[in-house]
């Protein structure tokens, strides 16, 4: 019904905003990396997501129309509603959301509050094949296979899986373009 929203930030916080297009103000529920896009700006635009429950009408926004189809593919997900997607997204960036699915890391996706193991087993099932077609930035697209025996390796030296995960994101992020020992490599130097 609503494409997206354009206006004065009115008032923001971390979980939600209201923006005052033309004299209406639109509340939107919004995730932190929304938050962090427009907690300090006076204009913005959200695109939006619209729920109608029998007993609420809510409307959700985004700064990318990227994060808003993620939050899209997990409602479409049994068990996953609004605010489980929101909470998610709010924990991971589309792009590190993007990768841990891809790589199909179901301990990662179970850190998000509220969301257990059996619920991100079926997100990561339901959505495998779907990340392809958001496209998304090279940063979620590099963290694949590389990335995943690089993690792999450092698992098998010792190291905890999630310190693991985290250095060899930020290596992928600064170096796209790695091969796996120099992964392992460059994040060795993090851990």
């Amino acid at each position: 019904m609503y494409e997206y929203i354009s206006g004065r930030v009115a008032e923001v916080a971390p979980t939600y905003a209201v923006i005052d297009a033309h004299g209406v103000g639109y509340y939107l529920q919004i995730s932190l990396e929304t938050f962090k896009a427009v907690e300090h700006a006076d204009e913005t635009k959200l695109y939006v997501h619209y729920i109608v429950r029998e007993d609420a009408q809510l409307l959700f926004g985004f700064t990318t129309k990227v994060e808003r189809e993620l939050f899209r593919l997990l409602i479409g997900v049994s068990g996953v509603g609004g605010n489980t997607a929101r909470m998610i997204l709010s924990t991971y960036s589309p792009a590190e959301l993007q990768s841990i699915i891809s790589t199909g890391n179901a301990g990662l996706l179970k850190n998000v509050k509220g969301l257990g193991l059996k619920t991100a087993q079926k997100i990561i099932v339901e959505l495998t094949g779907k990340m392809t077609a958001l496209g998304g930035d090279t940063v979620g697209a590099a963290v694949g296979g590389d990335a995943d025996e690089a993690i792999e390796a450092l698992a098998m030296l010792g190291f905890a899986r999630s310190a693991a995960e985290k250095a060899v994101r930020a290596v992928v992020h600064e170096t796209p373009s790695a091969s796996v020992e120099e992964l392992v490599r460059m994040a060795l130097k993090r851990l």
